[in-house]
């Protein structure tokens, strides 16, 4: 049994075999050197000092050597051969496998200016070690991209005591590929109001480096000096190395609904694109939570094939931005109807339920409310229509208030 990528997603799978009894050697393979770690921490605790880097390990050498879990650290796989059941690694070893799982995740997408001296990217554990240092030296930030990463950072930033941060992203607003407009005002406005500058519709044409100084150069043909940009404009899977697989790759492994990319062959986390029979259709979905479920399925399916599982619950991820615990379940974008509930007995804490054309209730988003969020849960995990997701709102709180929608 041989896993690729010591992420959450590999982590999980290779501890999820061992606590369901599965009895074959489980070798973890692993690109970078350090030891596996959480990734969420990475723009939170760790940029702030709050946690080590032994705050976030994932996987230690003797709790991987109690759970009789191999680790093979510092070399990439650079070659799956699906008919020989071999996996080549970038030292020239050829690992054999019974059953192999890709876990290889995601990359951050490259900056499109270069990367002079003081650009950073967020993924891993150097990188977030790297950006704490910058940001202890001090001097304004400039966060381009306003997702989940591009906030956090800018979170985080301004509580690591940063005073100049500013936030930009050539979308209208912040959380654009998860929330209409509306919804991504108010965490404008929350960035604003806790000292962040942010320029929305604004694009980044050039980042050079000037004497000691970082210059922006803007699509509007204003500049930016900073000491120190991070670019979080998304990511990339790592699925270079499958190319000549002959697996089906498309913006990561395409798996049927139990992970299954190829006879022997399965795919989780930020790497994988799911058959989602919810949605009639396959996604990558790039949440920890995500990763997590789909490691114990298909752990489950590896070592029980004659009775496996399918893995299609509602999508959920959660943000920590400044005193706001933000939780998305479902589907949220910018095309669906919606409706905003404030919670009046609790400032800052609101829900939005979500609904497709034909009146189907997709999703919710919580804000500092965690009851909203068990209610709707429920409501959606038993099919109940929007009108009924809606009234179990109401009925779940004394404080709620319909506000506005489309």
């Amino acid at each position: 049994m041989v896993i690729v990528g010591t992420s959450v997603a590999g982590v999980r799978t290779a501890q999820a075999l061992r606590s369901i009894g599965y009895d074959g050697n489980v070798v973890l393979v692993g690109e970078e050197n350090a030891l596996p770690c959480d990734k969420p921490p990475l723009s939170k605790g760790l940029l702030t000092g709050a946690l080590t880097t032994d705050d976030v390990r994932l996987l230690t050498e003797q709790r991987a050597a109690e759970s009789d879990i191999q680790l093979l650290l510092g070399r990439s796989a650079v070659r799956l051969d699906v008919a020989a059941r071999k996996i080549e690694l970038s030292d020239g070893t050829r690992l054999p496998f019974d059953d192999v799982v890709i876990a290889t995740g995601a990359r951050a997408r490259s900056s499109p200016w270069g990367c002079p001296a003081g650009v950073h990217t967020l993924r891993t554990l150097d990188d977030a070690v790297a950006l704490h240092a910058e940001l202890c030296r001090g001097g304004p930030v400039a966060v381009i991209g306003a997702g989940f990463i591009g906030c956090e950072v800018a979170a985080t930033a301004r509580a690591a005591g940063v005073d100049e941060v500013t936030m930009l992203d050539s979308a209208a607003g912040p959380l654009g590929r998860s929330l209409p407009p509306a919804i991504g005002d108010r965490f404008a406005w929350l960035h604003e109001e806790h000292g962040v500058r942010t320029l929305f519709g604004v694009k980044v044409s050039a980042v050079d480096r000037v004497g000691d100084e970082l210059v922006l150069r803007l699509g509007n043909g204003s500049t930016l000096q900073a000491a120190t940009v991070v670019v979080g404009i998304g990511a990339v899977p790592n699925d270079d190395w499958l190319r000549d697989s002959e697996l089906n790759v498309d913006d990561g492994v395409l798996c049927d609904q139990c992970g299954r990319a190829a006879p022997h062959v399965y795919a989780v986390g930020d790497v994988a694109r799911w058959y989602r029979p919810r949605w009639g259709t396959s996604s990558r979905i790039e949440h920890w939570t995500n990763a997590v479920e789909q490691a114990a399925c298909v752990a489950h399916n590896i070592a029980q094939p004659e009775s496996p599982r399918e893995h299609d619950p509602f999508e959920y991820v959660w943000s920590d931005q400044y005193d706001w615990k933000i939780q998305i379940l479902g589907r949220t974008g910018a095309d669906l109807g919606y409706t905003t509930f404030e919670h009046t007995g609790k400032p800052a804490a609101f829900a939005v339920l979500f609904r497709d054309s034909g009146g189907a209730c997709v999703g919710v988003l919580t804000v500092n409310w965690p009851r909203a969020l068990v209610t709707c849960r429920r409501a959606l995990s038993r099919g109940a229509t929007w009108q009924e997701v809606r009234d179990s709102l109401a009925e779940s709180s004394a404080h709620v208030v319909p506000s506005h929608g489309r």
